[in-house]
């Protein structure tokens, strides 16, 4: 159903529609490509933000990110959207979705660099530990893995089950506030794998590589 807009003074006026477009936020790290076919294949106007202005009229916002913490906020500050991309997200409230890194510099800080994060959701990015209960484990833990659901949340509405989704990652996010925790994982020890405050979410799995339910949760992202 399309969303309209109406000044409340102006009752008589034809209302018009607010257009969704999502922007994915290209500084430098993450398979964009990968999402603007996600989200074409779902019908769903999406483009790319390669500098401040293009993240003007974003409806919803997508921040992705493979490779090393410190790396991840060095290109997003280098690219000089980080201003604009936290008026967009902090002020006017726009939802923004972090994928693995993407997800993990919204943390304060993090086990594998130095640089502080963005603080969008407080809490620390941890490493994974090798060994669990005298078993060695796989790092970066990489595969199919079941997701729990801890609470009701839009974003994880609805999907199959089991709800498997693809993970490909050596450090997790740990929020300081257990009610910002909305999905764990089991790799040896359990670990929150989907974050969530108000209008900012974050995921450590890649739903644009797991099928289905990343289409599902691509999905009920762009009608939050």
């Amino acid at each position: 159903m399309d969303k309209f807009r109406c000044a409340d003074n102006e009752p008589s006026k034809i209302r018009q529609p607010v257009i969704q477009v999502i922007k994915i936020i290209d500084y430098g790290l993450g398979n964009v490509k990968a999402f603007l076919n996600a989200f074409k294949l779902l019908g769903i106007n999406c483009d790319s933000a390669k500098v401040p202005e293009d993240i003007n009229g974003a409806s919803h916002l997508i921040l992705p990110g493979v490779g090393s913490f410190d790396l991840a906020m060095k290109l997003f500050i280098n690219s000089g959207m980080r201003e604009v991309v936290e008026k967009t997200v902090l002020s006017s409230k726009i939802p923004i979705l972090g994928i693995c890194v993407g997800m993990q510099i919204m943390a304060s800080s993090s086990d594998e660099g130095i640089k502080s994060g963005l603080n969008w959701i407080p809490g620390k990015v941890k490493k994974i530990k090798p060994t669990f209960d005298r078993k060695i484990l796989q790092i970066p833990h990489m595969g199919w893995n079941d997701i729990a659901i801890n609470k009701p949340n839009p974003i994880l509405k609805s999907l199959n089950a089991p709800a498997e989704f693809y993970f490909l990652h050596s450090y997790y996010f740990l929020p300081s506030n257990e009610n910002d925790i909305l999905a764990n994982f089991i790799y040896g020890e359990n670990m929150p794998c989907a974050v969530g405050r108000d209008n900012i979410f974050g995921v450590q799995f890649h739903p644009e590589k797991s099928h289905d339910n990343g289409l599902k949760l691509l999905k009920n992202f762009s009608q939050v």
